[in-house]
């Protein structure tokens, strides 16, 4: 069965261009060769800053939109996070969406697509993978950084990747491939298709 990854659109704010870069990378053949593709976008969650009264860890959600996330997390193999860089740092909408769920992560793989200025995110995507690690999601090596990425969206709202961009996303995406793939058989226990495994 081919593996479900999720991309991920961190940023919320009016004029984003994460859609743009959600779709970019979501469409890109080497992508759809190796996973089924689901676009998640944090602004569509209704996420309030974290209001779970118990341990995300507890996995006993009250609030009606935690476990709407949780399902819908629970249903990847991989993960490929779409963050911009505010001050040095992911968004706190992305992070927020992270910290709502614990099991869910759980040794499943990760890639990240960072965009910005200059620096393209790369700031902000360092420290997504800190964050990720602290809850046993494995992100790959590879990643992908789209700089002045401003300046690359055209008139109809489309990102046109530079060449240098595009030509990392099929490294990436392999390597994530692979992990996804080894962490999908440390999940289940033998003889159980994943996806008929419980993340809580």
């Amino acid at each position: 069965m081919t593996p479900v990854l999720q991309v991920v659109v961190g940023s919320v704010r009016p004029g984003r261009v994460g859609p743009a870069v959600g779709d970019w990378i979501a469409g890109h053949p080497a992508v759809l060769e190796r996973f089924t593709v689901q676009t998640v976008d944090v602004a569509d969650l209704g996420l309030p800053l974290l209001d779970e009264p118990e341990l995300p860890r507890m996995g006993r959600y009250r609030q009606a939109h935690t476990r709407r996330w949780s399902e819908l997390a629970g249903r990847a193999d991989a993960f490929l996070f779409v963050t911009p860089e505010y001050n040095l740092a992911p968004p706190a909408s992305l992070t927020n969406a992270i910290d709502y769920l614990h099991r869910e992560w759980w040794f499943k793989a990760a890639a990240i697509v960072s965009y910005g200025g200059r620096g393209g995110g790369l700031r902000s995507a360092q420290l997504l993978r800190q964050i990720l690690g602290a809850v046993s999601t494995f992100v790959v090596h590879e990643s992908v950084s789209i700089h002045h990425v401003a300046a690359r969206i055209t008139d109809h709202g489309r990102l046109d990747a530079p060449p240098e961009a595009a030509a990392l996303v099929g490294p990436m995406v392999e390597s994530l491939a692979l992990l996804a793939g080894a962490l999908g058989a440390v999940r289940t226990p033998p003889g159980v298709p994943a996806t008929a495994v419980p993340v809580s």
